[in-house]
């Protein structure tokens, strides 16, 4: 009774995180170990998760079967999901990213246009929830390399209200500073006593000449 209990509580976890995160497989690859008796074949799987709303993550693992490398997969790609801003169903900006030998380019779009992206681009950013966005893959058309700089592009927005603008914060400081300066001078010069003006006296020397001509 314990046992049954025990396993119907892990189904309905397992039932609530499937329902909260949409997990999708970008690709499956068989990959090959040349041991001493031969080769040993495994297969690799490319795992994306989200939850369509503003996370997702990107994991890549290797099992003895499909099923047991998806799992794994997905595993690692809950521990590595990332926040991505958004703004208005689409991204605030665009961006170029370059993971190997992709080189992935991304950009907003209006509302209505849709996602015009191919493969792994689209599926990633559909589970990360941007509905309108514009892609062109201008590398590599590796899956791997593709979908991990799809992510770093992801990372890499900022929302709009931490761009650096054009404004002269810093000069307007130094404005009122130098306004406040010339402002003490002049106090200071009102408040110095002026200087009294002497008229300056001529020698006489034409009358001492004269009275020596005498």
């Amino acid at each position: 009774m314990v046992d049954s209990q025990n396993t119907q509580r892990m189904n309905r976890k397992i039932d609530q995180e499937e329902k909260q995160f949409d997990e999708r497989v970008l690709a499956i690859d068989r990959v090959a170990r040349v041991v001493k008796g031969g080769r040993r074949f495994r297969f690799r799987a490319l795992v994306v998760v989200g939850d369509k709303k503003n996370k997702v993550g990107v994991g890549s693992a290797k099992g003895a079967d499909v099923s047991t490398a998806v799992s794994k997969a997905v595993d690692v790609a809950k521990k590595s999901m990332i926040n991505v801003t958004l703004y208005k169903g689409t991204l605030p900006h665009d961006a170029l990213t370059k993971v190997g030998g992709a080189n992935i380019l991304i950009k907003p779009a209006s509302p209505g246009t849709g996602l015009i992206a191919g493969g792994v681009v689209r599926t990633i950013l559909e589970v990360a929830g941007v509905h309108n966005a514009l892609s062109k893959s201008l590398g590599s058309s590796n899956k791997t390399n593709t979908a991990y700089a799809v992510i770093e592009a992801l990372d890499s927005m900022v929302p709009a209200k931490n761009w650096v603008t054009s404004k002269p914060i810093e000069k307007k400081d130094k404005k009122v500073t130098k306004a406040a300066d010339s402002k003490t001078d002049d106090a200071k010069s009102e408040d110095k006593p002026k200087a009294k003006t002497t008229k300056a006296t001529k020698p006489k020397t034409e009358s001492k000449a004269k009275k020596e001509a005498k």
